[in-house]
């Protein structure tokens, strides 16, 4: 493990040790259509998110879905998630597991991270991100069923945000 990771391990297993640092992914107020409304990022997400300089814009490229990788189409189901980052993100070197939930009632699914890990082990920590495709490109197929979206594309772009919108 470079010392780079290692210093990041145990700083992130400190922070982790702080009560109240957990978030409760989806417990979030949804409009008539089941989609979330905003929700602000947790105090202590930002906290870590500053102390790993994670800062709010900075993007890289997603796996979707860790069970359905460089697949040429994937299903989200509404629920919780796991992805896959692909590229490194501020301090945070990939590849590392994206925790959060999926939404998928309106034209195009949201998906929230709440949460990160390094492949390798060790505790998650809390975060707060989105992930995102520009030009309608996350948008559901027609063919989605209820409680599904499903993408022509296993990527996307996950954002650092301070608020979920």
């Amino acid at each position: 493990m470079t010392s780079r990771r290692y210093t990041l391990v145990r700083c992130m297993g400190l922070l982790v040790l702080i009560p109240g640092c957990a978030t409760t992914p989806g417990d979030v107020r949804l409009h008539a259509d089941g989609m979330p409304m905003s929700e602000k990022c947790p105090e202590k997400a930002l906290e870590v998110m500053r102390y790993l300089r994670l800062y709010v814009g900075e993007s890289a490229w997603v796996q979707l879905d860790a069970n359905q990788s460089r697949a040429e189409h994937i299903t989200l189901h509404e629920g919780p998630i796991e992805s896959v980052l692909d590229q490194d993100i501020g301090t945070l070197e990939a590849p590392l597991r994206l925790y959060g939930r999926v939404w998928t009632g309106g034209e195009q699914p949201v998906i929230r991270y709440y949460a990160a890990q390094f492949l390798s082990g060790g505790d998650r920590v809390p975060i707060c991100a989105v992930a995102r495709l520009g030009f309608g490109q996350l948008r559901k197929r027609p063919e989605s069923k209820p409680g599904t979206a499903i993408l022509d594309s296993p990527r996307a772009g996950v954002y650092i945000v301070d608020e979920f919108r």
